[in-house]
């Protein structure tokens, strides 16, 4: 293997990616399990991590599927057992599980939508990082990727409170960048922009909605869940080493429209 392209070698390393039974996070999954992790898949559902988990193992893949509601206190520390127990440790946490149950103007939120939109997208990513934090440390270092949008830097109509907290997991980043690089733990953010995933079905499956999008990217066409698994490879490996506080975007040049 070529000095380059060992740097993008994972073999060895345990990787936990939540919110990954399906689009961005099944495909970090493959990325990362196809460079030689061992990829823990996580979402709500046991049956449908169990299903993204086998189809990695028939590939010859080292993977375990484990359920977790993330803003459920007992769930995530539930995470960070069974993987400390399957596979000894974690080095790698994408921090992929997110969730935006309305679209609507801001003064109509509720408190009840607002405190889900938090605890999923902001606080179950800190606190997943802090149960990692230990682990990680003892290991020499590790890699957070929190996964942010370029809806927390500029926000659109209708996704408000969305917007507030991808922006608060840029700043959780940053902090944790600041606070952990003298253990060696990195942390990064990737702001995706408009990716053909369920998620995002609502914009994409109307025809005027997305052609206005799309006409406005100089990309000028929406991406696919595989074309954001290289970066989350990258701030993965070694090949990322020294990357930390950094927020990249993979919009189509959304960011410059």
């Amino acid at each position: 293997m070529s000095r380059i392209k060992q740097q993008f070698d994972l073999t060895g390393k345990v990787a936990i990616i939540t919110g990954a039974s399906r689009g961005i996070g099944e495909s970090m999954a493959w990325g990362l399990a196809e460079h030689g992790a061992k990829v823990v898949v996580s979402s709500r559902k046991q049956e449908a991590v169990d299903a993204v988990a086998e189809s990695l193992k028939a590939a010859g893949h080292e993977a375990l599927g484990i359920a977790c509601h993330v803003s459920d206190v007992e769930q995530r520390k539930n995470l960070i057992d069974k993987t400390l127990e399957h596979f000894g440790s974690v080095d790698i946490l994408i921090n992929n599980a997110a969730t935006n149950p309305v679209f609507g103007p801001l003064a109509e939120s509720t408190e009840a939508i607002f405190d889900k939109i938090m605890n999923v997208n902001v606080k179950a990513c800190m606190r997943l990082a802090n149960l990692c934090h230990p682990i990680m440390e003892k290991n020499g270092g590790g890699s957070i990727i929190n996964i942010a949008s370029v809806e927390g830097l500029k926000p659109s109509l209708g996704l408000a409170v969305y917007s507030i907290s991808k922006a608060a997991v840029i700043m959780l980043t940053q902090a944790q960048a600041k606070e952990w690089g003298s253990v060696g733990i990195r942390s990064n953010a990737i702001c995706p922009g408009l990716i053909q995933t369920k998620f995002s079905a609502a914009i994409w499956k109307n025809d005027h909605i997305l052609k206005q999008f799309e006409n406005h990217l100089p990309a000028g066409r929406m991406a696919q869940p595989d074309e954001m698994a290289g970066l989350a490879v990258f701030l993965a490996s070694d090949a990322g080493g020294y990357c930390t506080g950094g927020v990249y975007t993979a919009d189509g040049g959304h960011m410059l429209a």
